[in-house]
């Protein structure tokens, strides 16, 4: 039926510009080309990336044998509303990878590609510019290649200027070669590897925190963090690929690390319980590692118990290695090398119960 020489309605009056996409693909397609390999096929616009895992690929220097693919999503939870609130959006993406091959290696796998997810109610071509400059960036540090993605306009969804993120990545590693932490034993120690602050984790809490209870300002400079708060909050969860494949590649033939832990949601206690055996206890010693300034900045604030603030946050470490004693010194110089502070901060110790579930303890 004619509308009588109306002009009919078109997606972009209902909030979707086509042209905007296209315009951003072109943006999106160079930052990508940046992180590839000769392992990479074709490039971004096809209906799905392409990554060979044959011919003259040489993964992990070397071939592999029995190859296993080993893949994680993530994303980044409530700190895209420090994004939000402070107008920087050029390192949001470094946090998204790094959250996700940060999981990958604790399995001993190298990333191998990256595809990310980006959804908005209108697409503001700088912030999703600045988004993928992230992204590309977490994908050099973590030595993976960005091959594909979504971005979604969905007005109507989402709150005026926010969007949401989530990433994809999937690497690889020889089967014999898996760490699952199953030779972790008694007289094991436990390195971290130190954070550089909150990471992508307890945002939830450190909000309500710092800006609810205690009323700081993004913008307010903090004289024991050296910054201004929302410098401190948006800093990128650090990425460990690089430091722990250089342990890895280190010990090829013995298989000296035994367990890896990425500390994200659940803090130390959640994540490290996970990659040991039962009956075993994770000792961690207090002040055997420096806790970034922030942290005890949220707990006086917040008046928050201690086993709280360690189940939430990684209080420090980033990233815990277990491995025989005799090794550890050598260990902790390979990651200190690789411009990642590291210590010996506990040990494992034998529960009077063999088949008791792995606990976590932390001891002065």
């Amino acid at each position: 039926m004619s509308g009588g020489g109306r002009k009919g309605i078109s997606y972009r009056d209902s909030g979707v510009d086509r042209n905007a996409g296209d315009r951003t693909a072109d943006v999106v397609g160079k930052m990508a080309r940046s992180t590839y390999g000769p392992q990479v096929l074709g490039g971004v616009g096809g209906f799905a990336g392409l990554f060979s895992l044959g011919g003259e690929v040489n993964l992990f220097n070397r071939r592999l044998v029995d190859p296993v693919l080993v893949a994680c999503t993530d994303g980044v939870g409530t700190k895209l509303k420090l994004a939000f609130m402070t107008g920087v959006h050029d390192t949001i993406g470094i946090d998204l990878v790094a959250m996700n091959v940060n999981d990958l290696i604790v399995q001993g796998a190298e990333p191998l590609f990256f595809l990310d997810y980006y959804a908005t109610g209108k697409l503001d071509e700088k912030v999703f510019a600045d988004v993928m400059k992230g992204i590309a960036e977490g994908c050099r540090q973590g030595r993976c290649s960005l091959i594909g993605g979504e971005t979604a306009e969905m007005p109507g969804f989402y709150r005026e200027g926010e969007y949401d993120l989530a990433g994809f990545c999937v690497g690889v590693v020889e089967r014999g070669k898996i760490i699952d932490g199953e030779k972790v034993a008694a007289g094991d120690v436990i390195i971290g590897v130190s954070s550089n602050g909150l990471h992508s984790n307890g945002y939830s809490l450190a909000r309500k925190v710092l800006f609810d209870i205690g009323g700081m300002r993004v913008d307010q400079r903090v004289p024991e963090l050296g910054c201004t708060l929302g410098e401190e909050l948006l800093r990128p969860t650090r990425i460990y690929v690089d430091a722990v494949l250089k342990v890895l590649a280190r010990y090829r033939v013995k298989e000296i690390v035994r367990s890896l832990a990425h500390i994200t949601g659940s803090g130390l206690p959640g994540n490290t319980v996970r990659t040991v055996p039962r009956g075993l206890i994770l000792v961690f010693k207090k002040g055997s590692w420096p806790v970034p300034p922030v942290f005890d900045i949220i707990r006086r604030i917040g008046n928050i118990e201690e086993r709280e603030m360690y189940d939430t946050f990684n209080m420090g470490i980033g990233m815990t290695l277990i491995c025989p004693p005799f090794n550890a010194d050598a260990i902790v110089r390979t990651l200190e090398e690789a411009g990642y502070p590291a210590r010996i901060v506990g040990e494992i110790v034998a529960a009077d119960d063999k088949g008791v579930e792995p606990e976590f303890r932390l001891e002065d």
